[in-house]
């Protein structure tokens, strides 16, 4: 498939799309970008690379899935990233005039998944180590900063973020639920 895609048939890349897709999906994508619609968006950004760089790819006696997975990775910080600075911008200008601001209504059935991905997410801390849920949840939940975090778990900052790093990677193992 990887030949005929390279060689120009792009229908290959349907083919590949029903092997790989939704365990991109699931394991590289969603973890790191739980709006389903932006997921959805940066799988389907993830395969319009693939296309345009298939040409790049080199058979190194691996799977292809390696090379795909870090692809839809890198997309997936490059719009967790994007969405990040918007958010920061938009809390810029309210600060500045709350009254020039109009309030969107959130979509209607958001909500039912913003509770459904924050179900998974507390299930998946449940069936972690207690400390590394912890440095999770202060981290990237409450948005604490690294020295305060280190301060609550009594260690340095330094030690912190290898807890961190090892409880990013033990969260994979468990998520989704």
């Amino acid at each position: 498939m990887i030949r005929r895609l390279q060689q120009g048939d792009r229908s290959a890349v349907a083919v590949i799309y029903g092997w790989y897709g939704d365990l991109l999906f699931r394991q590289a994508i969603l973890p790191r970008l739980p709006v389903t619609e932006l997921a959805e968006d940066c799988l389907r950004d993830t395969f319009k690379t693939v296309l345009e760089k298939i040409d790049t790819w080199r058979d190194e006696e691996r799977s292809i899935f390696f090379w795909l997975h870090r692809i839809a990775v890198n997309k997936a910080i490059d719009v967790h990233r994007r969405r990040r600075r918007d958010l920061n911008l938009e809390s810029a200008v309210r600060a500045e005039d709350p009254a020039d601001v109009v309030q969107m209504p959130p979509a209607p059935d958001r909500q039912l998944e913003v509770d459904d991905t924050r179900r998974m997410v507390e299930t998946s801390l449940g069936r972690m180590n207690e400390r590394y849920a912890s440095a999770l949840r202060m981290r990237l939940l409450d948005e604490r900063p690294r020295e305060e975090c280190a301060s609550l778990l009594g260690v340095t900052v330094g030690n912190f973020d290898v807890i961190l790093h090892r409880a990013a990677k033990a969260f994979r193992t468990v998520y989704p639920p």
